[in-house]
């Protein structure tokens, strides 16, 4: 049963409200006593929840006294909070514009942007895919199904990287769907086919993967017309640029593509 007035995930204000209420939630966690490199602030796009979960554990492993906290979410959010002065060491966006904002607000290291690039390192990409719940109740078997009448539909918000890629699938394809909800983030659609609230929801290949028998996976053919690059970044405001600059290194490392194939990341 969808909600009667849910709050809409593309407005610009609520988007905001969001987004500093968050920045806000990360700065008060930083308590006085702590010192640099005691923590790293690593904000990363929800589609990597999982693969950097995994890399926290052996980072902290490898650089005791060291806690890797991990704030995930929509990258446009996360792009915001930055810009706003959230204290974070790392950004890892799902996408090369949203990485762009943050360039523009001068929110990358600039000591590590000149060896390693003004625009940060694209280290994984991902594509789109068909979610739906085990039985598929609406028969979905490609992308102009989603379309079909009675068919209810989760995107992602066109302000977030899956909502701009899905946004341009669509175009592709030629089609015009209009869904039944927009969420804030890729995982908010996840959940919403697997409690089978939707019939099916434009995902990451990743997200499938993790989520198991949970749903089903429907590859559709213009799958492969949109590719997301994630750029992953020192961000200007860390405590410490050798220990951010010490994750984005276990990310592109061979233990970190490992990581990122077995969740079905590409990895150039």
């Amino acid at each position: 049963m969808r909600d009667p007035a849910p709050r809409d995930p593309r407005s610009g204000a609520f988007r905001l409200a969001r987004a500093l209420s968050a920045a806000a939630l990360v700065l008060c966690a930083c308590s006085p006593e702590e010192g640099p490199g005691d923590r790293l602030n690593v904000f990363a796009a929800a589609s990597l929840t999982d693969v950097f979960t995994d890399l926290a554990e052996e980072f902290e492993a490898e650089h005791p006294g060291t806690e890797v906290v991990l704030n995930f979410a929509g990258s446009s959010d996360l792009a915001l909070q930055i810009n706003s002065g959230a204290p974070a060491d790392v950004f890892a966006s799902a996408d090369t514009d949203t990485m762009g904002r943050v360039v523009e607000g001068e929110g990358l290291d600039p000591d590590w942007a000149a060896e390693h690039g003004a625009r940060g390192v694209v280290f994984a990409a991902n594509t789109l895919r068909i979610a739906v719940p085990p039985d598929n109740p609406a028969g979905v078997e490609e992308l102009a199904d989603l379309a079909a009448g009675g068919t209810a539909v989760a995107f992602c918000a066109e302000e977030v990287p899956c909502g701009a890629a899905t946004a341009e699938v669509l175009d592709e394809a030629g089609l015009e769907i209009t869904p039944d909800t927009y969420e804030e983030d890729v995982r908010a659609v996840l959940t919403k086919v697997e409690l089978g609230e939707v019939d099916a929801g434009l995902v990451y290949a990743t997200d499938v993967v993790s989520a198991g028998d949970r749903v089903q996976d429907v590859v559709f053919d213009e799958s492969d017309d949109v590719v997301n690059d994630y750029p992953i970044g020192v961000v200007s405001t860390t405590s410490d640029a050798a220990l951010a600059a010490a994750w984005v290194d276990l990310v592109r490392s061979p233990e970190g593509e490992r990581v990122l194939r077995a969740a079905g990341f590409e990895v150039p």
